[in-house]
């Protein structure tokens, strides 16, 4: 535990490490299963495919509308409903014997996805300001970490008890932290402040679930499809800013969104999410492709997931780290420097594809960025937002990252296998070398992205 991080607050500081690491499992952990699953629960890879995407869809919509419910209504009371939601998804998820009941199960899991802003709310409420920078650096690593850990802990699970296994891991790990909180965040009772903008709330759904089905299934169904949901979530959003601007009650403040430090980090993490997925989604299987395709490990899901060990290793680091001397560099040139570490990585892997050393390393100089990077575009919308606004802003960022690894990942999935090896399915290895090149291209424009926000701010903001 951090230094910072004194006896007092360090039962919370636990608390809320455990909320947090109990979503960002289940962004990954169902990945290394999707093979099993669909044995297991006979269904065709198209199918079993949805068992990510509708926790992708379903935790977009968690974020915002849980989020905003925590600033109305008291952030802890809504950190219990989240992690409610998640042990409830868990269940299900494990007890599932059919694709159709753990695709629902993965859609209940992600509406649990209000964990993450209301962490970032709660650190304002529970800890001294001086040290809110290192907790929220910290938390924001530990999303990262999760992540990580969600494609390398499942092989061993896997193998051993079978892919149930993985979701009552995750339903104890939910059970200690609803225990945690309820035991050691201590806030003042808040009565409901507000009210919810359901018509809002409706058509932000609409949105957001019409634009992420388009990107998550858009090498699954035809153009007709993708770009009829596209146009809906344009409509919807349309509509959806249009009723906001002049409702007295609204979803969404949008003023805070035009606030230029929290416009140049939504932009940044948009362009961050698309860059950073690619190391995510692209080593397991780089590393798994068999030898005899001339390139590859022929490893094992353990052994792939252990190429992205490194990875969450240094996120753990980099997160405190970042958290302790942004407020001295300042938070964009924090930011920066995680964009252009993670393109080093990226170049690592890049041009050291074919060697174990490299692609280690480089996943482990990536995890640095993403720890940096998490840590920075927190900060930076913490301290631009009001804390009754915490919420609200933590959680459009967090969706806006979202949205930019889904394409991200739609799109590094698409060059990959875009060719194949002559009389195979396996894809031609310049594909990998394409798209990590192309991830890295992006963190540098994100760099450029949070450099432009700083200089279109007053001189004297933070910076």
């Amino acid at each position: 535990m951090d230094s910072s991080v004194s006896r007092s607050t360090g039962g919370a500081f636990a608390a809320l490490l455990l909320a947090v690491l109990s979503f960002s499992l289940l962004q990954t952990l169902a990945v290394p299963a999707l093979p099993a699953l669909s044995v297991d629960l006979h269904a065709d890879t198209t199918t079993v495919s949805w068992v990510i995407s509708a926790f992708l869809v379903s935790s977009s919509v968690g974020t915002v509308i849980l989020g905003r419910l925590g600033d109305l209504f008291g952030r802890k009371r809504l950190m219990l409903v989240s992690l409610a939601i998640l042990g409830v998804g868990s269940v299900l998820a494990a007890l599932s014997g059919s694709i159709g009941v753990l695709i629902a199960a993965r859609a209940i899991q992600g509406l649990g996805a209000g964990t993450f802003p209301l962490a970032f709310g709660l650190v304002r409420e529970v800890f001294p300001r001086d040290r809110v920078p290192v907790v929220i650096g910290t938390i924001s690593a530990v999303f990262g970490i999760g992540f990580g850990v969600g494609l390398v802990l499942p092989g061993p699970l896997i193998d051993a008890f079978g892919w149930p296994s993985l979701f009552w891991v995750s339903f104890i790990l939910v059970a200690v932290a609803a225990v945690a909180v309820i035991t050691f965040i201590h806030v003042p009772a808040q009565q409901g402040a507000g009210r919810i903008d359901w018509t809002g709330a409706f058509l932000l759904s609409v949105a957001l679930v019409a634009l992420l089905l388009a990107v998550s299934q858009s090498r699954v169904w035809g153009a007709v499809p993708v770009v009829s949901l596209i146009a809906l979530a344009a409509v919807a959003f349309m509509v959806f800013f249009a009723i906001e601007t002049h409702s007295p009650s609204p979803l969404m403040n949008l003023g805070i969104l035009r606030r230029s430090p929290i416009a140049a980090a939504n932009v940044t993490a948009l362009i961050i999410g698309f860059g950073m997925y690619g190391a995510f989604t692209l080593v397991p299987p780089l590393v798994q492709t068999p030898t005899t395709a001339g390139y590859g490990f022929g490893a094992t899901t353990t052994q792939a997931g252990l190429f992205l060990l490194p990875m969450a290793v240094t996120m753990l680091f980099a997160g405190p780290l970042a958290g302790k001397f942004g407020p001295k560099l300042g938070w964009t040139t924090t930011l920066v420097s995680s964009c252009i570490i993670g393109a080093v990585g990226f170049a690592f892997l890049a041009v050291g594809r074919d060697y174990g050393w490299a692609i280690a390393t480089g996943a482990g100089i990536i995890g640095i960025g993403v720890g940096f990077a998490f840590s920075a575009l927190a900060n930076v919308v913490v301290a631009a937002a009001s804390p009754q606004e915490t919420g609200e802003a933590t959680g459009v960022n967090t969706i806006v990252r979202t949205i930019g690894g889904a394409f991200g990942a739609q799109i590094a999935a698409a060059i990959v296998t875009n060719t194949t090896l002559p009389g195979t399915t396996v894809p031609e290895p310049a594909g990998y070398t394409l798209a990590f090149t192309i991830s890295a291209v992006a963190l540098i424009a994100a760099a450029l992205v949070a450099l432009a926000g700083r200089a279109s701010r007053h001189p004297n903001t933070s910076r």
